[in-house]
């Protein structure tokens, strides 16, 4: 028996990378899986391999069971479209992963509003309304999970003076994502009660998506010693979403720090293990 048998799953950014490792893992262990994102089919996306068309259909010659649904979650219209369609193809949803995030990697001097704004609009603005519209279907039937996809970025590089600058001209995504976790925190409390885990997940060591490597001009290359591939989040997310809800909700976690200390792998390294996590991981 698989984990997620007979749980139907949002998974959006599911046309590649952390997104399509979960969408896939929740999938072999019994989930109908609906894959969200804005890429249908392979090369539509001018500058990153990857489809929905491409998710699914490993994920059915596997066989599970998945339907692509393309949508633009930066609009509530299409926030709503995708949680009307899931409902549609498979019924409602048991378990909402928010994967898709946007980033664009320059100093905010430079940074154009709009980016600014619409930056926020997916990565955080999104899972707000996208749990607001699972939710009650969740509570009706007292059990789901939200998955929020957090970065270590979220960790602030504390007060100066500022010997060595990093130069990562992150700040955008990392505010969202430090705003992703506290919603997180905040959205697992207020729903407790009703037996729904809210969690936060982010790598332990950095991921060699195919959006982190064609950012690598900006990040620097992928160093193989400290990565780890992005099936590591697909397990870490399967276990928030499937473990009692007593013990895993409210977490801000890390990949292989959870999966270390639930016992699904003998060691870990990076965030989470070898040095702390953000202020909410702490709490």
């Amino acid at each position: 028996m698989g984990k997620l048998d007979g749980r139907v799953a949002i998974v959006t950014g599911a046309s590649r990378g952390i997104g399509e490792a979960i969408a896939k893992l929740f999938a072999q262990e019994g989930a109908k899986v609906v894959c969200a994102a804005r890429t249908l089919h392979e090369g539509d996306h001018k500058q990153l391999p990857g489809s929905l068309d491409t998710t699914v259909a490993a994920i059915k010659a596997a066989g599970g069971q998945a339907a692509a649904v393309q949508c633009d979650i930066s609009e509530e219209a299409g926030c709503q479209r995708l949680v009307e369609e899931t409902k549609r193809i498979f019924g409602p949803a048991d378990v909402l992963v928010n994967d898709a995030a946007l980033n664009l990697f320059r100093p905010i001097v430079d940074y154009p509003v709009s980016r600014w704004i619409r930056t926020f609009t997916v990565n955080i603005h999104a899972p707000f309304i996208l749990s607001k519209l699972s939710l009650p279907d969740m509570i009706a039937r007292r059990r789901g999970a939200i998955i929020n996809i957090s970065s270590p970025g979220a960790i602030g590089p504390g007060r100066g003076p500022y010997k060595h600058v990093r130069g990562l001209h992150e700040i955008t995504y990392a505010s969202t994502k430090a705003a992703l976790e506290r919603f997180s925190q905040g959205l697992a409390e207020e729903v407790y009660e009703h037996g729904i885990t809210v969690a936060a997940l982010a790598p332990s060591q950095s991921v060699p998506t195919p959006a982190r490597t064609f950012f690598s001009s900006a990040l620097g290359p992928v160093d193989s010693s400290r990565s780890e591939p992005p099936e590591m989040m697909a397990r870490a997310a399967l276990l928030l979403a499937s473990e009692p809800v007593d013990k895993v909700t409210g977490r801000v976690t890390y990949s292989q720090a959870i999966l270390k200390e639930f016992g699904w792998i003998k060691e870990g390294k990076g965030v989470g293990i070898d040095g702390p996590g953000s202020g909410f991981s702490l709490i």
